[in-house]
């Protein structure tokens, strides 16, 4: 499980050092390989291969020509590569989401529970002023959270 935020640098060569706390969860899960895709170009998401093919699995079971499937197969097939990591934590970003999110210096790794995502700092802070959670938003997570307990 991935949770919280750690602030990271990403090499040249696109390399991404995983913060300690990650990189200590997927050692523990076995987890050596991830699929990095991203669904909208400004982030980059860190799937554990086996998390991502449950996806894939579930999308294989609805038609390709379903609009909504064919875009989001595209759109992580075109940012997407599988890779390994390192003995030292560390993956390769896939140069084009690199370019499209601006990962290429000052990154922030969040947990989004069972994968990462990679954000250029920035570019997040500027998004976080700019969209704060609404009182309808903070009511809706609260009646979900409600719900569930």
């Amino acid at each position: 499980m991935y949770r919280g935020n750690h602030p990271a640098k990403v090499e040249p060569g696109g390399r991404l050092k995983l913060p300690v706390p990650f990189k200590d969860s997927a050692v523990a899960e076995n987890v050596t390989e991830f699929f990095i895709t991203s669904t909208n170009g400004k982030s980059a998401e860190l799937w554990p291969l086996a998390e991502w093919e449950k996806r894939e699995q579930v999308l294989a079971r609805h038609s390709a020509l379903n609009p909504a499937v064919r875009k989001f197969k595209n759109m992580t097939s075109y940012y997407g590569q599988q890779v390994k990591m390192d003995g030292q934590g560390r993956v390769t970003l896939p140069q084009i989401l690199r370019e499209a999110a601006k990962l290429d210096k000052e990154v922030l790794v969040f947990g989004q529970t069972t994968y990462l995502e990679v954000f250029d700092e920035e570019s997040f802070k500027q998004s976080l002023d700019a969209n704060q959670m609404t009182e309808e938003e903070s009511a809706a997570v609260a009646l979900m959270l409600e719900k569930e307990s």
